[in-house]
């Protein structure tokens, strides 16, 4: 079954690859294989990608028939990658909702679809280096208490180092025990952390793996500090 957004829904563990792909500052792809599993293709070392149904493609998508056999080609020119169809696809590709017409050059998420798949374009390296000067502290963690910050590292326990993947980040239940807390003071610092990080008018079933998303890549939560 094709999947049009790969980083839909996605669970903590996925996540948790994807900040990993980050921190290397190197390209990578995103997407669903025929059976929903998020798949990573890492760019650094390849000068080329091939995209279709064929087995022998670099990023062979087999269950989707809307896709041709040999659909689009990425590759790197220079510090870029570029991606175009060329007429190889019999449905064409589109970018970030623009049928590609001729060659493209990719930027940081952009939104490959071809046939009923989409690829997710990774490039934390050239987003960093996009961004303005006076944004990079939107991106720097925001102001919190001691008490706030053990709830927060709780929160991203189970993403830690040394810990086997978890399908969502800590329970309220599983922090409280962790630090000795009543579950009314984890809910109530959770609900300030929710605001503090930007993720406070997300549905309720969300905001738990998005705030440890924003803690993870804002560096408000360390990696050695998941350990033990």
């Amino acid at each position: 079954m094709p999947h049009r957004v790969p980083t839909a829904d996605q669970s903590a563990a996925e996540l948790k690859r994807q900040i990993e792909h980050e921190r290397t500052g190197q390209p990578f792809l995103v997407w669903r294989d025929d059976e929903g599993v998020q798949r990573l293709l890492a760019l650094a070392g390849r000068e080329r990608v091939v995209i279709g149904r064929e087995p022998g493609a670099d990023l062979s998508i087999a269950g989707d028939e809307a896709i041709s056999r040999i659909h689009a080609e990425i590759w790197r020119a220079g510090g870029s990658w570029v991606i175009a169809d060329d007429g190889l696809s019999t449905n064409g590709t589109v970018v970030d909702g623009d049928r590609l017409l001729s060659r493209r050059r990719l930027a940081d998420r952009d939104l490959i679809v071809v046939g009923g798949t989409g690829i997710l374009f990774r490039d934390p390296a050239g987003a960093e280096a996009a961004r303005p000067t006076r944004a990079v502290s939107s991106d720097s963690p925001p102001a919190m208490g001691p008490v706030q910050r053990r709830v927060l590292i709780a929160l991203c326990r189970p993403l830690g180092t040394g810990h086997t993947f978890a399908a969502a980040p800590a329970s309220n239940r599983a922090i409280a025990t962790e630090l000795h807390m009543s579950l009314g003071a984890v809910k109530s610092n959770l609900r300030a952390l929710f605001e503090k990080f930007g993720v406070d008018e997300l549905p309720q079933n969300q905001k738990r793996t998005a705030l440890a998303e924003q803690a993870l890549r804002r560096g408000a939560v360390r990696p050695s500090e998941l350990e033990g």
